[in-house]
């Protein structure tokens, strides 16, 4: 026959108990992973416009803006999410929302004939192209996929992830912009960022 425990047994069994969760419940807090420094979308770049200029990340803050990249050989998926997003900014006249498309293609899409290609949507995107070492740099930044996928008589068009950013006032990524609505919906959302 097993004896009952006493009180103060019964207590100290409590105590104990309590002393193991805290402890456990320490060690995880200690040790939890310290905040990432860096984001996980989005950080440091410098391309160039058309007429010369060089634009970064810094450039950017202030305001909210969307990211896009692609190309200008691009027969449909680019010229159709830059005309979506001109759609949307077209119902936000004058407020402060700048596009960067950043070409995937550097070999072919100079800072010249992307900022041609750019100007047949909303001014407020900005065409930027750089080196192909630069380019990279910034498509990892932003998580990208672009490879080259060739074609007839040695041409090529360009495999590419077809994400819009947006990212906020501190040039943090907020989400992948969904264009798949109206053009009224994108832009309630947008002016929500300003």
């Amino acid at each position: 026959m097993t004896r009952p425990m006493s009180k103060l047994a019964s207590r100290w069994v409590l105590i104990a108990a309590a002393a193991v969760v805290l402890a456990f419940a320490a060690v995880l807090i200690l040790n939890r992973p310290a905040q990432l420094s860096q984001p996980l979308i989005g950080g440091p770049f410098a391309l160039q416009t058309g007429d010369g200029k060089t634009v970064t990340d810094k450039d950017m803050l202030g305001h909210p803006y969307i990211v896009y990249f692609g190309y200008t050989h691009c027969p449909d998926v680019c010229p159709t999410a830059l005309a979506q997003i001109s759609d949307a900014l077209a119902k936000l006249p004058g407020k402060e929302i700048k596009v960067l498309f950043i070409t995937v293609d550097p070999e072919r899409d100079t800072p010249k004939i992307v900022a041609d290609y750019v100007s047949s949507f909303d001014p407020r995107i900005i065409g930027l192209s750089g080196s192909p070492e630069e380019i990279e740099k910034v498509e990892k930044t932003f998580r990208v996929y672009a490879k080259k996928a060739p074609g007839k008589d040695g041409d090529y068009a360009m495999d590419h992830s077809s994400v819009v950013y947006l990212m906020d006032k501190k040039g943090r990524f907020v989400e992948a912009f969904n264009l798949e609505r109206s053009a009224a919906e994108s832009a309630k959302e947008l002016e929500s960022y300003l």
